[in-house]
């Protein structure tokens, strides 16, 4: 695509209001598949090679929105027509204005998700890109760890303890190597007495797990283990 095909494109959705549609973690996926194509189009000169990428790329993200209108069919359509870096780096500054928010919460709202913690500081959430956002998580007391995950149009809290460890590993919500801990969360047992701990290891630094993250799937598997 030239310039002056991008920009006739870009005007042509421009001209057309598109809803936010595409959540945090669906970004990464594109951004990954963006990744993949300049580095195939950059080491390959087979254009057949290049052409499957285009196709497996669009396959896999077309799969992430199986219902879309024609603008927003459009719009994650142009991920193949990157060329370069640079091309990649637009289209994805692009996509950037129709990011859904993670659900808004105020220092009050935590303090009812997390109503035994009478010494809640909680994130800085004047600092925080809620587009950029699949799930809050944050330390306090050194060893205290605080999750807000959405499910369902609500948010819920978990909090457990958290220990640092002093290897990287992978992360069990994002999947990435990175700086890790052990969060262990209790849940009630059978009995009034009686509690089980449940953990894995996940990212010491939660902005980096949310700059990974490219699926829910794990984030919601991780909650449903700790909760069951």
């Amino acid at each position: 695509m030239t310039q002056t095909e991008q920009n006739r494109a870009e005007n042509n959705i421009a001209g057309r209001r598109v809803e936010a549609f595409i959540r945090n973690d669906q970004f990464n996926f594109i951004k990954n598949q963006a990744k993949i194509l300049v580095h195939g189009k950059a080491t390959s000169n087979d254009r057949e090679v290049v052409n499957v990428l285009r196709h497996l790329a669009q396959e896999k993200v077309s799969a992430l929105f199986p219902s879309v209108t024609e603008e927003q069919a459009s719009l994650l359509g142009q991920l193949t027509d990157i060329a370069d870096q640079a091309h990649a780096d637009a289209y994805l500054e692009q996509l950037e204005q129709y990011l859904l928010p993670f659900k808004q919460v105020s220092p009050a709202g935590l303090k009812k998700l997390f109503p035994k913690a009478k010494k809640l500081k909680g994130p800085k959430l004047e600092s925080l890109d809620f587009k950029r956002t699949s799930y809050l998580g944050w330390i306090e007391s050194s060893n205290l760890m605080y999750l807000v995950t959405e499910q369902d149009g609500q948010l819920q809290g978990i909090h457990g303890s958290f220990t640092r460890s002093s290897k990287q590993g992978i992360c069990s919500i994002c999947n990435r190597h990175s700086e890790v801990g052990m969060f262990i969360a209790k849940t009630k047992g059978s009995t009034q007495d009686h509690f089980i701990k449940r953990g894995n290891y996940i990212c010491q630094d939660s902005e980096v797990c949310n700059e990974n993250i490219d699926t829910l799937d794990r984030l919601n598997e991780f909650v449903w283990r700790l909760k069951k």
